[in-house]
C-alpha cells in the first residue's frame, strides 16, 4: 500500500510541491521546459499526462510537541481531485482546484514518530483535445469541453494566448502544511468597514467569526480580538459538535468605532494602509486556536448620480479604472511569491489600479496579498468562460463548494472590488440563483456582477489587434471596457531568450506557438501593417525597433482614448492582457522574463494622475485630472517640431480643471509649412512651476490619415550625453541615469536596459520610472532604476542604451557604467527581411 511504511519508491519521480505534475517532470529532466521554443509540441511532451492519475508520497516527522493536541493536515489546493491517505488510512478527499482540504489526523499519527502521507491526484475528467498553434491553422478556437469541469485551470486546454499544457496543470499546486489546535476552532473570520461618506474621519468596523467545537464534550472559553490598541472579548459556551457565529460591531463594542482611521486607497489615490486583526480562542486557560486577518479601512461604491454606467468610487473618490486582464499567472503555475511580487509591482509602475482575475485562473493567497500591498483593485471572477468557449459545468455541488471556499478564504482583502460570475456571458439560471444567495450570505458589501460584458455600460469584445491610435477613441456603449488589446512585441533580448536561434530571422511555427499567428490578435497581418507604417523590416532587430513604436502608439491611445471622455461616459479600460502566462508576442506590458517593453511605459504615461494629451481622433489638446482636488492655473506648454528638430511653433496656456474630469484646451494648431512627419511635445506644470506631465507624439499630416511615418527613417543618429550614479541601500540598488540631447535632432524612443557588466546578463526584474523616452534638442531627462542588489551577483552594473535613432556616449561611475546597446542596432545583423516561413502542413 502506497500510504504505509516500507513501500518502495526507488523508481518514482521527485515531486515539486507546490507544483504541477509537469513542473515535477520538467524539474526531473524527463521533459524540456514547455515554454521555450516549440518544446510544448505533443511530439516532445505527450498529452496523455492529463489523462493519468498520479500518486504523491512523503514521510514526515510529527513533532513531539504535538502531543495532546488536535493535529491537522492541510491542503491549500489540488487540481483536480484527490484522495488523501495517512499511515494506510484515507482521511479525506478534495474536488476542484480552488477548495481547501483540512483533515484531522490526530488518531492516525503518533507525535514524535514519522507518518506516511500519500495523495492520489486525478486530473480533471474532461481535459479535451487541444488545437495546435501553427501558421497554417492559426490560433484556433479557445477552450473546449474542459469548461464542463468548472473549478479548474480550464485555460490550459489552450486559448489564443496559451497552447495546451499537457497535464492541464494537474497536481498539488498549493502548499501542504501540518498544524495543531485545541478543542475549538476559529473559522472564516470576516472584517468589514464602513465610512460615513462623504466624511472619512471615522469608520465603523465589524468582526464576524464562527467557532466550531470539534469534540464530543461541551466547551467554554473566551474569544479575544485585538486591532492595534482596540481589544474586545466575548465569553462563549459551545455544545458538543456545534458551531456558533459571533459578531462584534460598534453597537455592541464601541471601541470598534475608529476615529481618524488610516485608509486603504487604490494605486495613485493614496497609501495602501493595512490593519491586522488577531483573533484567539482561550479554552481552559489554554490557546485553542488563533487567526490573523489583514484588512483595510475603505468603502467601495458602484454608482454616481450623473451616470448610469458602472462607476467605481473608493472612499468617496471616483476611480477611473485602468487595468489589465490576467488570463493565467503562469502556464505551469510556477508562481513563487517573489515573482508574483515583481509582476504586480509592474502594474503599480504602469499606473494601473486594477487587475481582472479572468475566470478566476489566478486565485492564490499571494495574489491577493500583493494586490493589497500595491493598491491594485481586483475584478474577481468565478470559473466559467464565454459560453462559446465551453459548456456549462454539470457538477454544481463541486462548483458551488469551490466558489464558497474562495469567497470565505479571500473576502477580507480590501483589493477585491467585485465578484463576477462569468466571462462574456451570463451563468445558467441555476448557478446565478445559487450565487446570489451565497454572496448575499457571505458578502454584505461587494457588488455581484453576473457578466463581464453586460449591464451598467460593461462591455468586453475587443478589438484585440493593433489599430491606429485614433481608433481607440471610438466609444459607443462600451463605457466600462473589460477587454481590448493589441499586439505587444517584446525586446530583442526577450525574443532571443524565448526562441531557438534558427527561428530568429523568419516568422514560423515557433512564433505561432507564442501567439504570433492568425487569430484575434491578427499576428499574420501585423508585419504588413508595420511595414506600411514604418517601412519594411530589415531583420529581427529592425522589426523590434519599429514594433516598439507600434506598441507605444497603441497602448497609449488605448488609455488616452478613454481619458478623453473621463467619467462622461467612460469609466474604465482594462487591457487584454497586461500579463503573459508564457513568452509571447502579444497582449502584455512586460515579457514572461519580466522585462518591460514600450507598452508598459505608454500606459504609465497615459495613466498619470494629472496628464496632458493629444486627442488623436479630434486633434484637440486635453488635460486630465484624476485627483479629487481641482487643478488651478496650471500651464500647458505646447511645442511643435519639424522632422529635422527645428521648432515650428510654441505656445503656453493657463488651464484649470475640476476634480475627476477632463478639459479640452483647444485645437492643435499646425503651421502651414510643417514637415510631413513632425513631432508634438506637451508639458504640464503647476501654477508654481512644478512639472506634472510630459508627453511626446510623432505624427503625420492628415492628408494620409497620419498612417505613413516612414520619414522617421530619415532621422539623423543622436549620441546622447549621459551621467550615471549608483547607490545601494537595504538590499536594493538605485541607479540614476541622466540623458542629455545636445544635438539639433530629436532623439526618438531612447531605451535603457540594466545588465551585469561582467557576464552581460540582463538584470530582471528591474523597475524604471521612465523608459522609451524621446528628447527634443537641448532636453535633459532623468531615469531612476531600482533592482535587488542580489540580482547583480556582485558584478558592476551596466546600463545599455538603444532607440530609434539613439546611441550614447560611454561613461563610468563607481559600480556602474553606461554604453550603447550595439546588438539592438539593425546594422549589427544581416539583412533577412524577416520572411514568413513556408506554411507547414501540420
Amino acid at each position: 500500500m502506497v500510504a504505509t511504511r516500507g513501500f518502495e519508491t526507488k523508481n518514482w519521480y521527485a515531486a515539486t510541491v507546490p507544483g504541477t505534475v509537469l513542473t515535477s517532470l520538467v524539474n526531473d529532466g524527463i521533459y524540456p521546459d514547455p515554454i521555450y521554443g516549440e518544446n510544448n509540441r505533443p511530439q516532445s511532451i505527450p498529452d496523455t499526462l492529463c489523462r493519468t492519475n498520479w500518486w504523491y508520497r512523503t514521510e514526515v516527522l510529527i513533532p513531539a510537541s504535538y502531543a495532546g493536541k488536535h493535529i491537522w493536515l492541510n491542503f491549500d489546493g489540488v487540481n483536480y481531485s484527490s484522495e488523501i491517505w495517512v499511515n494506510g488510512q484515507q482521511v479525506g478527499k478534495t474536488r476542484g482546484a480552488f477548495i481547501r482540504g483540512n483533515f484531522e489526523i490526530t488518531d492516525n499519527v503518533t507525535p514524535g514518530e514519522k507518518a506516511v502521507i500519500a495523495a492520489l491526484v486525478s486530473p480533471q475528467p474532461h481535459p479535451g483535445n487541444p488545437h495546435e498553434h501553427t501558421l497554417r491553422t492559426g490560433m484556433g478556437p479557445n477552450g473546449g469541453e474542459s469548461a464542463i469541469d468548472g473549478p479548474t485551470f480550464l485555460s490550459t486546454i489552450g486559448w489564443d494566448w496559451l497552447p495546451a499544457i499537457r497535464d492541464r496543470d494537474s497536481g498539488i499546486w498549493q502548499k501542504v502544511t501540518l498544524s495543531t489546535s485545541g478543542p475549538v476552532l476559529i473559522r472564516d473570520p470576516l472584517v468589514t468597514t464602513d465610512l460615513p461618506l462623504p466624511q472619512t474621519d471615522s469608520s465603523d468596523v465589524a468582526v464576524e467569526a464562527t467557532l466550531e467545537n470539534i469534540t464530543g464534550d461541551p466547551q467554554k472559553g473566551v474569544l479575544r480580538g485585538v486591532i492595534e490598541n482596540i481589544t474586545f472579548t466575548m465569553a462563549v459556551e459551545l455544545p458538543a459538535r456545534s458551531t456558533q457565529k459571533l459578531t462584534f460591531d460598534s453597537k455592541n463594542t464601541p471601541a470598534l468605532h475608529m476615529n481618524h482611521p488610516r485608509l486603504w486607497w487604490p494605486n495613485g489615490y493614496g497609501p495602501q494602509n493595512l490593519y491586522k486583526l488577531h483573533l484567539a480562542f482561550i479554552a481552559g486557560g489554554k490557546l485553542s486556536d488563533a487567526q490573523d486577518v489583514s484588512f483595510g479601512v475603505r468603502k467601495i461604491t458602484y454608482s454616481v448620480p450623473d451616470s448610469e454606467n458602472l462607476t467605481i468610487s473608493v472612499n468617496g473618490v471616483r476611480v477611473f479604472i485602468r487595468g489589465g486582464d490576467w488570463g493565467l499567472d503562469e502556464a505551469l503555475k510556477r508562481i513563487p511569491r517573489e515573482r508574483l511580487d515583481a509582476e504586480i509591482h509592474m502594474h503599480q509602475v504602469a499606473n494601473l489600479n486594477t487587475i481582472r482575475n479572468w475566470v478566476g485562473q489566478s486565485t492564490s493567497e499571494d495574489f491577493y496579498d500583493l494586490c493589497d500591498k500595491y493598491g491594485i483593485l481586483i475584478w474577481d471572477e468565478f470559473f466559467q468562460p464565454n459560453p462559446s468557449d465551453g459548456p456549462d459545468p454539470t457538477d454544481l455541488d463541486t462548483y458551488m463548494a469551490n466558489v464558497r471556499d474562495k469567497v470565505l478564504r479571500y473576502r477580507d482583502h480590501p483589493s477585491i472590488m467585485l465578484w463576477c460570475a462569468r466571462n462574456e456571458g451570463f451563468p445558467p439560471k441555476e448557478i446565478d440563483d445559487k450565487l446570489r444567495v451565497l454572496l448575499g450570505e457571505l458578502e454584505p458589501t461587494r457588488r455581484y456582477q453576473p457578466s463581464s460584458t453586460s449591464g451598467a455600460g460593461v462591455r468586453s469584445g475587443g478589438p484585440y489587434h493593433w489599430r491606429e491610435p485614433r481608433e481607440f477613441y471610438k466609444i459607443t456603449d462600451d463605457f466600462f471596457k473589460t477587454e481590448t488589446g493589441s499586439m505587444s512585441v517584446p525586446t530583442l533580448e526577450s525574443i532571443h531568450g524565448m526562441l531557438a536561434q534558427k527561428d530568429w530571422e523568419q516568422i514560423g511555427d515557433a512564433w505561432a506557438e507564442h501567439d504570433f499567428a492568425r487569430g484575434a490578435q491578427q499576428g499574420d497581418q501585423y508585419p504588413v501593417v508595420l511595414a506600411e507604417r514604418y517601412g519594411k523590416p530589415l531583420n529581427l532587430a529592425d522589426f523590434v525597433r519599429k514594433a516598439q513604436l507600434m506598441n507605444y502608439e497603441a497602448y497609449r491611445a488605448m488609455y488616452e482614448g478613454r481619458d478623453a471622455r473621463l467619467f462622461h461616459p467612460a469609466t474604465a479600460v482594462i487591457t487584454w492582457m497586461s500579463h503573459p502566462a508564457q513568452p509571447s508576442f502579444t497582449w502584455q506590458l512586460y515579457h514572461y522574463d519580466l522585462e518591460p517593453n514600450s507598452s508598459l511605459f505608454a500606459v504609465r504615461s497615459a495613466g498619470e494622475m494629472q496628464h496632458i494629451q493629444l486627442n488623436e481622433a479630434l486633434s484637440t489638446l486635453q488635460v486630465i485630472n484624476n485627483l479629487p482636488t481641482p487643478l488651478d492655473q496650471a500651464v500647458a506648454h505646447v511645442t511643435v517640431l519639424n522632422l529635422d528638430g527645428s521648432i515650428a511653433s510654441q505656445s503656453d496656456e493657463k488651464i484649470s480643471v475640476a476634480e475627476s474630469s477632463a478639459v479640452t484646451i483647444g485645437m492643435l494648431e499646425l503651421p502651414q509649412n510643417i514637415s510631413n512627419v513632425h513631432f508634438l511635445k506637451l508639458n504640464l506644470t503647476s501654477s508654481a512651476g512644478k512639472p506634472l506631465s510630459t508627453n511626446f507624439y510623432w505624427l503625420q499630416g492628415p492628408e494620409n490619415n497620419g498612417d505613413d511615418l516612414t520619414d522617421l527613417n530619415k532621422l539623423l543618429e543622436v549620441t546622447l550625453q549621459p551621467q550615471v550614479a549608483r547607490t545601494d541601500v537595504g538590499g536594493k540598488t538605485f541607479i540614476t541615469v541622466t540623458l542629455h540631447n545636445d544635438s539639433r535632432s530629436v532623439a526618438l524612443m531612447a531605451h535603457v536596459q540594466l545588465r551585469r557588466k561582467i557576464t552581460d546578463k540582463r538584470v530582471l526584474p528591474v523597475f524604471y520610472d521612465g523608459n522609451y523616452i524621446s528628447l527634443i534638442p537641448g532636453e535633459t531627462r532623468v531615469i531612476h532604476i531600482q533592482a535587488d542588489t542580489k540580482d547583480l551577483h556582485g558584478e558592476p552594473a551596466l546600463v545599455m542604451v538603444d532607440g530609434w535613432n539613439v546611441t550614447v556616449k560611454e561613461a563610468i561611475a563607481p559600480g556602474v557604467s553606461i554604453a550603447p546597446n550595439i546588438e539592438a542596432d539593425p546594422a549589427h545583423w544581416p539583412v533577412t527581411n524577416l520572411p514568413f516561413q513556408s506554411v507547414a502542413l501540420r
